[in-house]
């Protein structure tokens, strides 16, 4: 069943463009008649979306960062009246408040429609079962796949929060023939296989699609040879948001970006200039079609690199290379992004606004990525009763795991235990290997 006109994607660039120039200006009409922030920004900068004439006049518009989308917290940035919302998103934020987005009947139809294209470039069909599993931070990314994959006429097996053991199981009876994850779970899946005595061979499992975190090739290797499956990968945000922005074809040269749907861009993201194509910096996306939530130029804080050049599969849309790191702060941990605010904004909170220093390491545990937090023990901010400190500890620990849905430590240490970080207090190391 096609839920979409697949030749768009096969476009002419010319006519690629000129269709992307026309949603691009009703985008823009609609942002400055409805959007305070967007009427304000684009009035400061002397740019009426009437002189937006070609696609190359998008770079003079204003920058939107996670900063913004926090500040017009919860409905600031809404284009359309709240009874035409049918979903309201929340994601983590960059401080105190989180992300607000919103999505009309039309919007949904549009990701579900973005989702279908990624199961489809992946090789999945409706003769497939599809199982999709993810931590609870991406249960809004899992019920797009759910569309997505009865859009396709798969058969489909929705997100339940099952203990690993049990998701092998259901992968094993159920015949699961393709899956839908983070890799840090697809990692998870093969180690239960392996205590479970099950050999992946025996399963009915040939493809999965992966993504919510970056991938090198290295570990593609390592998880297709282990489970055995032919992967691909895709690209979403939770602020955009939906995890079908771009998705990777069988010819895995880059991500296809739906650029029907999206603009892309490429800056430096230091002093925020446009660069060519094939060179490095921070991804820019200007949404297209989106009615209630429309974002223009936001900067995403993913390094990539773009490349218009047709695909050997002769889709025409351009093509993402993914580079593993950031050009913010911003850490992804299990799919969800953390940034070192966060953090901060719960250690005031709690602690009556008299900070700790306090330092976060995330790294592996037996495949399964983990938030670290350290604080210093310090006279002027903790008491000296060990039950206050263990009631901080399990606080500090709680807020973190309700804001972002992921499992945290929390450790108290002496204050020469954090002499070597002195110069990073309040930052994330990330001390995964990228292998």
């Amino acid at each position: 069943m096609k839920i979409w006109n697949q030749e768009i994607e096969c476009l002419e660039r010319d006519e690629l463009s000129q269709l992307q120039l026309e949603r691009l200006q009703s985008t823009l009409n609609r942002a400055y008649k409805n959007v305070p922030f967007y009427h304000n920004c684009l009035g400061e900068a002397c740019m009426d979306p009437s002189a937006v004439r070609s696609l190359d006049d998008l770079s003079r518009l204003p920058l939107t960062s996670r900063e913004d989308l926090g500040k017009n917290y919860p409905y600031g940035l809404f284009a359309v009246p709240l009874r035409d919302i049918v979903r309201i998103h929340t994601a983590t934020g960059t401080g105190s408040s989180p992300t607000v987005s919103g999505y009309t009947n039309n919007d949904l139809a549009m990701w579900t429609e973005m989702v279908a294209r990624s199961l489809t470039a992946a090789g999945v069909s409706a003769d497939d079962i599809i199982q999709v599993c993810f931590d609870p931070g991406l249960a809004n990314w899992a019920r797009d796949f759910k569309r997505g994959a009865e859009a396709i006429q798969a058969s489909v097996i929705p997100m339940t929060q099952l203990e690993i053991p049990k998701q092998v199981m259901v992968m094993k009876d159920y015949k699961t023939s393709a899956l839908v994850t983070t890799p840090s779970y697809a990692r998870q899946l093969v180690r239960e296989m392996t205590r479970m005595g099950i050999n992946p061979n025996s399963l009915s499992l040939r493809r999965a699609l992966l993504l919510g975190e970056s991938l090198s090739e290295k570990a593609r290797a390592g998880l297709e040879a282990a489970l055995p499956v032919q992967i691909q990968t895709a690209y979403g945000l939770s602020e955009v948001p939906g995890p079908g922005i771009a998705y990777e074809c069988r010819e895995r040269q880059g991500l296809h970006l739906n650029e029907d749907h999206f603009i892309a861009e490429i800056i430096d993201p230091e002093s925020t200039d446009p660069l060519a194509a094939g060179e490095s910096g921070e991804l820019v996306l200007t949404t297209l079609t989106a009615k209630a939530f429309p974002l223009i130029r936001f900067r995403t804080g993913d390094r990539a690199i773009l490349s218009a050049e047709r695909c050997p599969c002769k889709r025409s849309f351009a093509r993402l290379y993914p580079i593993q790191g950031r050009a913010d702060q911003l850490v992804v941990i299990r799919g969800i992004k953390l940034h070192p605010q966060l953090i901060h904004t719960i250690m005031s909170r709690l602690c009556q606004g008299k900070i700790p220093a306090y330092i976060g390491f995330v790294g592996h545990l037996e495949d399964l990525d983990l938030l670290e937090i350290w604080m210093r023990l310090d006279e002027a901010c903790f008491s000296d009763e060990i039950k206050v400190l263990e009631h901080l500890v399990h606080e500090v620990r709680r807020e973190l795991e309700q804001s972002l849905g992921i499992p945290a430590r929390v450790r108290l240490v002496e204050p020469g235990t954090m002499e070597d970080y002195s110069d990073r207090l309040g930052q994330i190391i990330d001390e995964r290997s990228n292998g």
